[in-house]
């Protein structure tokens, strides 16, 4: 990532989702900009339509629990079934969450991780007015899971695991929490080449979802390591189009694209 300190950088991500899930900046003095990139810290629907979901999908979850903070649509591989235990990596105000419920039923259940607080209150609130009863979202890091082994059968996450400075701590812990045969269904961020220092060096492109992206070879690496098998990346040739909005100007489309894990 582009400290040395992890700390410090999962300090800033968290500052900055922060400061979406109640939208407004961190400091009150200070022009939004400056900790955000233009979309990254929250779009509208027309964002998630550009992603992959339905209006149909839009209007199945509570007001305020799409954010836009997506890019792309776990949902569309990850096959959900009714009766089946889900997990959703850095679950932001619920959107996915939300969505996956309807599909896994009452006899399912959804458990959605975020370290922002504010985000997970966020969610928590949105999940009560609405009366969703199956799912929960738990204050907490990717790389250090507040779950118990062996109880998921889906692991789901939406442009998260770039943000991590402990990658492979974090596939670790998606593979302790997976029951034998479990499958994984992300959409993310990937670097296509290495990034100008100008970027990598950058902490708005930290949270913005740009300069925290990793090689292909080296996430299929780290996934196999974990003991994923069956791995696949496939990635989306027009996600340029959105990621030159996410930080105009600085040519981040060369370096980086959407891709489904």
């Amino acid at each position: 990532m582009i400290g040395n300190n992890d700390d410090a950088d999962r300090a800033a991500v968290r500052e900055h989702y922060a400061s979406a899930a109640v939208q407004i900046a961190p400091d009150a003095t200070a022009p939004r900009d400056a900790y955000c990139a233009p979309t990254c810290c929250g779009g509208d629907s027309s964002t998630s339509l550009k992603l992959g979901y339905s209006a149909e999908d839009l209007a199945k979850v509570p007001e305020g629990a799409d954010l836009g903070l997506g890019c792309g649509n776990p949902q569309a591989i990850a096959s959900l079934a009714p009766g089946e235990t889900v997990l959703d990596l850095g679950a932001g105000a619920g959107f996915d969450s939300f969505l996956a419920v309807r599909r896994v039923g009452l006899s399912g259940r959804v458990i959605g991780v975020d370290m922002p607080a504010e985000m997970v209150a966020k969610a928590r609130n949105s999940g009560a007015r609405a009366g969703f009863e199956n799912v929960e979202f738990r204050l907490g890091e990717i790389e250090h899971l507040p779950v118990a082994d062996s109880i998921i059968d889906v692991i789901m996450s939406n442009c998260v695991i770039n943000l991590s400075p402990q990658k492979q701590a974090a596939f670790d812990e998606a593979f302790r929490v997976l029951k034998p045969g479990g499958r994984l269904a992300i959409s993310d961020v990937v670097a296509t080449a290495p990034m100008p220092e100008v970027l990598a060096n950058s902490i708005v492109a930290l949270a913005g979802c740009i300069a925290g992206a990793a090689l292909i070879d080296e996430l299929k690496a780290m996934l196999a390591k974990a003991g994923f098998t069956g791995i696949e990346i496939t990635i989306n040739e027009q996600s340029a189009e959105f990621i030159r909005d996410w930080l105009p100007g600085s040519g981040a489309e060369n370096y980086v694209v959407s891709a489904i894990i």
